[in-house]
C-alpha cells in the first residue's frame, strides 16, 4: 500500500470512528425538558459543535489496544468530551479569551448569553461525572476499574491537571513566561486530558500498571506536541481553515512556544516529541497501526 492509499484508508477509518463517537455523545446527552430546558439546549449546542473528538477516540483506541471489549468505555468517552467541551465554553467567555467564534460557528456565550455560557460549562462538568458513574450499573461492570478511572478523570481535570494549567496560563497573560513554566502550563492545560484518555482506556481494560505508565508518557508527549502545533497554527493558519480567530495569542499577549523559541525551533520540537511518542508506542504489543497514524496526524494537523 502506497502513502496515498494508506492516508485515504486512515481518513476513512477516522471518519467512521468520529461518527461512532458522535452517536455515543448523542446517546448520553440529557433529554431537553423542564423549566431548565435552555441549559440542556446550550449543553447540546456546545457538545455537538464538531471537532476532532481526539480525547474519546484516544480513550477508545487505548482500551482496545489493551484488550478491552465491553461497553463500559462509552460513558467515559462521553464524559471526557463533556469535560473538554466545558473547558472550551469557559475559555471563550469574555473574562477569559473573549472569543466569538469556535469551529466555524458562534461560541456558546454569544448564542445563549454570558450567564448561560457559564452555566452550560458548569452543567457539562457536573453531567460528565454523572455520565461516567453510569458505568457502575452496566452489565459485567468492574467497580474497581471504574472507580480508578473516575479517580484519574477527576485528578487530570482538576487543580493538578487541566484547571491547574489554566490558572497559571491566565495569571501569566501579559507577562514574559519562562520556558519551564510554559511547558508546565502546556503539560497540564492540554496534556492532562490526553493523558486521562489513554490511561482510562487502559485501566478499564484491566492493563498492568507498567503499561498504563507507558501510555501516560506517550500521551504527555502527544499533548505537549499538540499544544506547540496549536501555537504554530495560530501564527501560520487561516481563520477559514481553523474555524476560529488566528493571532489570538498575540492579541492576548501570551507567551507561546513560537514567541519563546521561534517558528523553526517549535516545528523541530513537535517532530522530536512525535518521534518519541511513536517509538514508545511501538514497544507495546499488539501493534496498532491506526493509533500510530492517529498520533502522527494529530501532532502534524493543519487545523
Amino acid at each position: 500500500m502506497n502513502h496515498t492509499e494508506s492516508r485515504e484508508k486512515f481518513q476513512k477509518r477516522q471518519k467512521e470512528k468520529v461518527e461512532q463517537i458522535e452517536e455515543i455523545l448523542r446517546e448520553y446527552l440529557p433529554e431537553k425538558s423542564g423549566y431548565q430546558q435552555v441549559i440542556m439546549e446550550a449543553m447540546e449546542y456546545s457538545l455537538l459543535a464538531g471537532g476532532k473528538r481526539l480525547r474519546p477516540m484516544l480513550l477508545m483506541e487505548s482500551y482496545r489496544l489493551c484488550g478491552g471489549k465491553g461497553k463500559e468505555v462509552e460513558p467515559f468517552m462521553a464524559a471526557l468530551e463533556m469535560i473538554h467541551t466545558y473547558s472550551l465554553v469557559h475559555d471563550d467567555l469574555p473574562a477569559m479569551d473573549n472569543d466569538a467564534w469556535r469551529r466555524g460557528r458562534q461560541t456558546t456565550h454569544v448564542v445563549y448569553g454570558e450567564d448561560m455560557g457559564i452555566l452550560a460549562g458548569d452543567a457539562l462538568l457536573n453531567y460528565a461525572f454523572e455520565t461516567a458513574c453510569s458505568a457502575f450499573s452496566m452489565e459485567g461492570a468492574d467497580a474497581g476499574r471504574i472507580g480508578k478511572a473516575l479517580e484519574i478523570l477527576a485528578c487530570k481535570a482538576g487543580i493538578y491537571g487541566m484547571i491547574g494549567g489554566q490558572v497559571v496560563d491566565v495569571q501569566s497573560s501579559g507577562t514574559k513566561v519562562s520556558g519551564e513554566k510554559l511547558q508546565f502550563i502546556y503539560r497540564l492545560k492540554t496534556g492532562a486530558l490526553i493523558e486521562a484518555a489513554m490511561m482510562i482506556g487502559a485501566v478499564l481494560a484491566g492493563a498492568a500498571k507498567e503499561r498504563i505508565s507507558v501510555l501516560e508518557s506517550i500521551a504527555g508527549d502527544v499533548g505537549l506536541a499538540f499544544q506547540i502545533q496549536d501555537d504554530i497554527l495560530d501564527v501560520t493558519g487561516t481563520e477559514e481553515t481553523l474555524g476560529k480567530p488566528v493571532h489570538s495569542d498575540e492579541k492576548n499577549e501570551k507567551t507561546t512556544y513560537v514567541t519563546w523559541k521561534g517558528l523553526k525551533a517549535a516545528r523541530e520540537e513537535v517532530e522530536l516529541l512525535s518521534q518519541k511518542a511513536v517509538k514508545e508506542l511501538q514497544t507495546l504489543e499488539p501493534q496498532d497501526d491506526y493509533l500510530e497514524m492517529l498520533l502522527i496526524w494529530l501532532i502534524h494537523r493543519e487545523k
